[in-house]
């Protein structure tokens, strides 16, 4: 999606969909009218709306954020934090890092607790993820050419895996049953869950980024080099179709929890947002200025938060594009992650421990929408 035609991508938009479903009490502001006024809808085209102020969502979230905007980090690894992840019931947060390893911490009530260290790996972790419905497996991917598959109640690596090459990036299907992982070498292997062998192996002819199931599990996402999405069957793995998403390199890809949409990032600092169904693109995001690393939708689909080089993390609302928070950061975002359940954005940058040495990383994990008196 070109940086020029964004305008008319938002003015596509249609009006803002206003519900709550954030488990807490409902802030006053978001009981006022609805920002199309009284009659809760405007005269005019059905796919053209111009923005008459934020949504009751965006006010009633921006009262929550006033006064849950504390960030708080927590010590995990001794260099840099490549990924972070929630379980899927939102009591743990998984973390893997350039030092090898794995850390997970407890959600106590507000701060994370570290319960282990996981060791194993020869190399960097790079990413990693939870199994979607058993909170206590998740898996993590590594440069020494090896997936671990990991038991918090043993805290035991329970299975390792030898692929072909370096691994980069790493996602579990939604009916839990395969482990698809992708390497340097632009080859996805997909690993049955439970024997741990190789089910099928694909070989591209151009750079793959990031990888993903549908909610469906009937097709599979691969963002690339040339700015495209992939989109395949799954299981038989035959392409269905090749969208010209961006100009430039297709970095993230993430998936809404509700099914309706999902969100790609890339170098040219956009971020577009997709109807599953129709396969078209809905809405840019163009408050960042340099590539987009990372992205997460919060758990109930209305918040995407994006970030990059850029010293913040931008969250919009969903349905209209809007500007509903941002994070402050003191350095890059390597990835962010909204908890399940909460509204509680879990991040990790490129911190530099400054006290001693202003080279040596920092590892820390950063967790943000603490109330401000904690």
């Amino acid at each position: 999606m070109r940086a020029a035609e964004a305008p008319v991508l938002n003015c596509s938009r249609g009006p803002p969909v206003v519900s709550w479903d954030f488990g807490m009490a409902v802030p006053a502001a978001a009981m006022g009218p609805s920002a199309l006024g009284q009659s809760g809808q405007a005269s005019m085209a059905p796919w053209c709306s111009v923005s008459s102020g934020p949504s009751r969502y965006v006010l009633g979230m921006q009262e929550l954020f006033r006064g849950h905007s504390k960030t708080r980090e927590f010590p995990a690894h001794s260099a840099k934090v490549h990924s972070v992840a929630w379980s899927c019931d939102g009591r743990r947060l998984a973390s893997g890092s350039f030092d090898k390893t794995a850390s997970v911490f407890l959600l106590e009530k507000d701060r994370l607790v570290k319960e282990n260290n996981y060791r194993g790996h020869g190399d960097s972790v790079d990413q990693l993820c939870w199994h979607p419905s058993n909170p206590d497996l998740f898996v993590t991917a590594s440069g020494d050419k090896t997936i671990r598959i990991w038991d918090v109640r043993t805290t035991k690596c329970i299975a390792t895996v030898n692929t072909k090459g370096e691994n980069i990036n790493i996602c579990w299907s939604p009916d839990g049953q395969t482990i698809a992982v992708g390497n340097k070498d632009d080859v996805v292997t997909f690993i049955d869950a439970k024997t741990h062998r190789s089910k099928a192996e694909e070989q591209f002819k151009f750079e793959v980024n990031e990888i993903s199931w549908n909610n469906d599990n009937n097709m599979f996402f691969l963002t690339n080099g040339n700015g495209c999405i992939n989109i395949l069957s799954y299981p038989e793995l035959k392409p269905v179709q090749s969208i010209n998403a961006h100009p430039s390199n297709c970095i993230c890809i993430k998936f809404d929890p509700m099914g309706k949409y999902f969100a790609t990032g890339s170098a040219d600092a956009l971020v577009s947002l997709w109807d599953v169904d129709e396969l078209v693109c809905v809405r840019c995001f163009s408050r960042l200025d340099w590539p987009v690393r990372t992205l997460s939708f919060s758990h109930d689909g209305k918040m995407l938060a994006s970030a990059s080089e850029d010293h913040f993390i931008d969250i919009a609302e969903v349905e209209t594009g809007d500007k509903l928070w941002e994070v402050q950061c003191e350095s890059p975002t390597f990835t962010v992650a909204w908890h399940p359940k909460r509204p509680l954005l879990a991040f990790a940058c490129d911190d530099k421990d400054g006290k001693y040495d202003s080279s040596r990383e920092a590892g820390t994990v950063k967790l943000f929408g603490l109330p401000n008196d904690a």
